[in-house]
């Protein structure tokens, strides 16, 4: 994953303007992977940018991993990340807003979407990495978080480009993303950081949002804008094929839905019943994988998903991807340590097929549940990490062959990796 982390010693060039230094990368600048179409035959993709999205959830396994120190005890990695955001933001200039999504590797704006998820998980991650800041990043970045708050405040209710930048709407990832920011800057005893009048009641209108987002049999992942001031509806999404999403699992790992939310666990469970046989977008290599091995399933994005890094060649149902598939198994490590804690199964009848997928019903007891849970997502991380190439991960896997497909050496699939590695130590 640090391959990917530019530094003062370590730096990317542009596969656009190779031979112009000028558009060399800053100091942390975290790449979405070191793969572009002349680098990677088969795809027409250049990752070599900076998504903020991205750069955050990588920049949060930073703030995690217990980093050697520098005199003074900080971490020089998470001072550049800093440093290189508040770079990005300042050049967030209109008409793009203070949510765009994407720069180049120097720091500038990137033509692409405006992603209101963005400055809500960048704030997260640098809450998290407050303490490992020297004093002088430290002031930047409750700057940053200050002007993110500010910036989010006055655009919750809003649509938004959705976590896989294809349609615009409103998003159920974004709305948790931005729930979890504003609880957590509620809660931030950091000096200096602002605590609006508007913060309260964003979170309780964002709670309510959420809670909107169910049709009665899974979470939504995008609501359309009606267009005419009314509050979208679950029947009204913005495209069919879209659902079940696997951002649904995404915003419990990343956002602000507990992960013993009954009907987070009832998307769940039709997310995996997708993806296996008999489901509607079937990956034959789950199959092969669980007759051979006993491990698995592959995750992939959503049942209609066509991308699998050539656009100029899409791919009827797409294919398992690693951080989708790590995200799940994560999701069973943080259930499993929350029965652990609280000795109660959060099991009913919108739960029971998740919970049966594990081989959990009624008369299983906490602790045989937990680990029950804990076994089910080693046998999804079992699969990522028998599909890899020599323990590095691309975007995808082929899902016939199981071989790695898309761009190589994702940033997010190790990051997704790691986070889902932190969770399984509190669950075993």
């Amino acid at each position: 994953m640090f391959r990917n982390i530019s530094s003062d010693g370590f730096a990317f060039s542009d596969p656009q303007s190779p031979g112009d230094i000028s558009r060399n990368s800053k100091p942390g600048c975290i790449i979405a992977a070191p793969s572009f179409p002349a680098d990677t035959p088969g795809i027409d993709e250049d990752y070599v940018f900076n998504w903020v999205r991205d750069g955050a959830i990588t920049a949060m396994e930073v703030a995690k991993a217990d980093m050697p120190t520098r005199p003074g005890g900080t971490v020089q990695t998470l001072n550049d990340y800093v440093q290189f955001a508040d770079l990005c933001h300042s050049n967030a200039q209109p008409p793009l807003t203070k949510g765009h999504a994407c720069f180049n590797i120097a720091g500038d704006a990137r033509p692409w979407t405006e992603q209101n998820d963005g400055p809500a998980l960048q704030t997260i991650t640098v809450l998290a990495a407050y303490d490992q800041l020297d004093v002088g990043t430290q002031k930047r970045a409750v700057d940053l978080v200050n002007a993110n708050v500010a910036y989010l405040l006055g655009v919750y209710q809003s649509p938004t480009t959705n976590l896989w930048e294809e349609h615009g709407g409103y998003s159920f990832f974004a709305r948790s993303a931005q729930l979890r920011c504003f609880e957590e800057i509620q809660a931030s005893t950091v000096v200096g950081i602002e605590k609006p009048t508007g913060l309260r009641p964003a979170i309780k209108w964002l709670r309510q949002a959420l809670a909107g987002h169910w049709d009665g049999s899974v979470y939504v992942s995008m609501l359309a804008d009606p267009g005419d001031g009314s509050q979208p509806s679950p029947q009204n999404p913005v495209v069919s094929g879209y659902d079940p999403n696997i951002d649904i699992v995404q915003s419990a790992v990343y956002g602000a839905v507990p992960v013993t939310d009954t009907k987070l666990l009832a998307t769940a469970a039709r997310l995996r019943a997708q993806w296996e046989e008999g489901g509607i977008a079937f990956y034959p290599i789950n199959k092969a994988d669980k007759e051979a091995f006993g491990i698995g399933p592959l995750f992939g994005r959503y049942p209609g998903d066509v991308y699998d890094g050539d656009t100029a060649h899409p791919v009827l149902g797409g294919h398992p991807w690693a951080l989708s598939t790590c995200n799940v198994a994560e999701l069973h490590y943080r259930l499993a340590a929350a029965i652990k804690s609280t000795g109660k199964v959060p099991l009913d009848d919108l739960s029971a097929p998740f919970f049966a997928q594990s081989g959990i019903d009624a008369s299983t007891a906490p602790a045989a549940a937990a680990a029950a849970l804990a076994a089910t997502g080693d046998a999804m991380v079992r699969a990522v990490v028998y599909h890899s190439d020599n323990l590095e991960l691309s975007e995808q896997f082929d899902g016939t062959t199981g071989f790695e497909r898309s761009v190589h050496n994702l940033t997010w699939s190790y990051a997704a990796y790691l986070s889902a590695m932190r969770a399984r130590a509190e669950a075993v």
